[in-house]
């Protein structure tokens, strides 16, 4: 049976799609249908500052806010800003505080650095690199975009791999930002440390979580309320990516850690079956 067949109960449309060792790969439902991504839309955009550091159009370490805060505080959530609107309400660096507002004001400073919207940046400097041709941004950089599945793993592969920016700074976005902060993760409550990298939530220790708790510490991704999910294991070597028409809610927080401990057996079967030749 196939890993993503509890898919099949998941209300709405669900299409989603794994990879792991050993060629290891499944899918199920419409992969190449777009989906609003909501927060997984930070995904798209951290990638893009990414490319803006490179360039020198936004380097991560300039302040960039009244406050002082750089562009990597924004990205890790440590720049002390309201969820949903950029008001300074927490000294920065001093705890973990999910702002989507921070990631709109990410696009608004790459725009006016670049001279181009945020819209042409994205897509000139991340989407059609990886040729995400069902990927569009309509809104807000920090949860206005839609993808497929099969979209999502090309930015996936971008997040595992030195294929638009170098290999220094995709570790930096994922190795934890000020590993010592604490703060509150949506949907799964207050843990301490609660770590962050440059974009995607690291899973840390953190319990409860919405990946399973068969996967490492180093896994990193992001999930969003529009039913969405996205997880790298870089020391199992497995990716998931979960789209799902259905917001988020209590069926998420049950199905999604379900879904990732069938892909992680499945992917670790697929490691210690040997080779039988004919």
């Amino acid at each position: 049976m196939s890993p993503l067949a509890c898919l099949s109960h998941w209300p709405g449309v669900a299409a989603a799609a794994a990879t792991g060792p050993g060629g290891f790969t499944t899918h199920h439902g419409p992969i190449d249908q777009p989906m609003a991504l909501a927060s997984v839309t930070k995904l798209l955009t951290a990638m893009a500052v990414l490319v803006a550091h490179e360039e020198g159009t936004l380097p991560l370490d300039e302040p960039v806010t009244d406050a002082g805060a750089s562009s990597a505080d924004l990205l890790a959530h440590s720049a002390g800003l309201a969820p949903d609107r950029p008001d300074q309400i927490a000294t920065i660096r001093t705890r973990r505080m999910y702002s989507t507002a921070a990631y709109d004001l990410l696009g608004d400073l790459v725009a006016k650095r670049s001279g181009m919207p945020f819209v042409r940046y994205l897509t000139e400097s991340v989407l059609d690199p990886l040729g995400m041709q069902h990927t569009s941004l309509t809104g807000s950089p920090g949860a206005g975009g839609s993808a497929s599945v099969s979209d999502l793993l090309r930015l996936a592969e971008a997040w595992c791999q030195p294929v638009l920016i170098d290999q220094t700074t995709l570790t930096r976005a994922t190795t934890v930002h000020l590993p010592e902060l604490a703060g509150v993760l949506p949907g799964f409550g207050r843990h301490t440390p609660n770590p962050w990298g440059l974009g995607p939530e690291i899973r840390g220790n953190k319990v409860p979580h919405w990946t399973s708790p068969s996967n490492y510490a180093e896994t990193f991704g992001h999930f969003g309320q529009a039913g969405t999910m996205l997880w790298i294991d870089p020391v199992a070597e497995v990716t998931l990516v979960a789209l799902c028409t259905e917001p988020f809610g209590s069926w998420a927080v049950a199905a999604w850690p379900e879904l990732s401990t069938a892909v992680l057996t499945a992917a670790n079967h697929e490691r210690t079956t040997p080779t039988v030749d004919g």
